[in-house]
């Protein structure tokens, strides 16, 4: 699998906050919920959006991706003080205390300062980072506004009236298509931002790391050395090693290793059923121990550790 198609299989919402916002101006979210990654459709009006370094505008139609965990705000213009504040546990408080996430409700998936409100947005949370995945979270930046073309509107006004549904099977169907929602922005954003994606997006401009990069990329658990990938490349080694650290900017088994370790990443948190030893023989290590030293070496964290907010009930 190549590494964009990895990407946008990544996305497995489970139980994701959705919700449809209206507000009237004046108005002011701050967001502390610690979310991995917010999607938000505007679908009326104008909203900005400040990750803390000033912000940018959002027009109706347009699409917000924001990742986390760090906070942000949406509001109806630059410098508004915060009038909401939404806490872990979208625990929602006013700015002279009060709770209001109940008194803020309108009917089903519907919630804000004002049902009528001209600014309305729908958005979705994930939550974990084990339903993004570590791939699609390292290829984003920490805020990307999309012009609304980019997306199908069928699938934002589907999504909406989902969310304000009250039907059999509701929160699913919400999942699967903030899931729809969430390819389809990733994909334009790298489609409309090269210069900005993962170099591994980029470095297929030659063929021969594109060809390294194919076989990487599908065959993980093989038993890949400098020479085995050159020999399959048709290259010599010395031709391999150099034009691959300048298309990627890391030498071959650099990457490999990296890429073993991401794949690995994520099988630990969207395949619990598999062991230890059955992931560590997925990504071509010979044992779980030596699987173990390398994950925890690359992330910090033991396997069983870095799975366990995806086990925790």
């Amino acid at each position: 699998m190549d590494p964009l198609s990895h990407l946008l299989d990544g996305p497995r919402a489970r139980g994701a906050f959705t919700l449809r916002v209206v507000m009237r101006p004046p108005w002011g979210i701050r967001l502390l919920d610690r979310s991995a990654l917010t999607l938000a459709v505007v679908t009326s009006g104008r909203v900005w959006v400040d990750v803390g370094d000033g912000g940018t505008a959002a027009a109706a139609g347009d699409v917000v991706l924001v990742r986390g965990p760090e906070p942000y705000s949406f509001s109806d213009r630059s410098g508004r003080s915060p009038t909401v504040t939404v806490h872990p546990g979208q625990r929602c408080v006013a700015a002279d205390g009060q709770e209001v996430r109940v008194s803020m409700r309108h009917g089903v998936g519907t919630w804000g300062n004002d049902p009528e409100g001209p600014d309305t947005m729908v958005v979705g949370a994930y939550e974990d980072d084990s339903e993004v995945g570590r791939l699609a979270l390292s290829a984003l930046p920490r805020l990307a506004v999309l012009p609304g073309e980019r997306v199908d509107p069928a699938l934002v006004s589907l999504l909406t009236r989902e969310i304000t549904s009250d039907r059999v099977a509701q929160s699913g169907l919400n999942d699967r298509l903030l899931d729809c929602l969430l390819v389809m922005a990733v994909r334009a954003w790298i489609e409309d931002a090269p210069d900005h994606a993962p170099s591994w997006l980029n470095a297929r401009r030659d063929p021969v790391v594109a060809r390294a990069l194919d076989l990487v990329h599908e065959r993980p658990a093989d038993p890949w050395t400098l020479a085995g990938l050159a020999r399959a490349c048709a290259v010599s080694r010395s031709t391999l090693a150099d034009r691959f650290q300048r298309a990627v900017g890391t030498p071959p088994m650099t990457y490999l290793r990296t890429w073993r370790l991401t794949v690995a990443g994520d099988l630990l948190t969207t395949r619990p059923d598999l062991g230890l030893e059955a992931v560590a023989a997925r990504v071509g290590y010979g044992s779980g121990f030596a699987f173990s030293a390398a994950f925890k070496q690359h992330t910090g964290l033991s396997p069983s550790r870095y799975r366990a907010p995806a086990t925790t009930p």
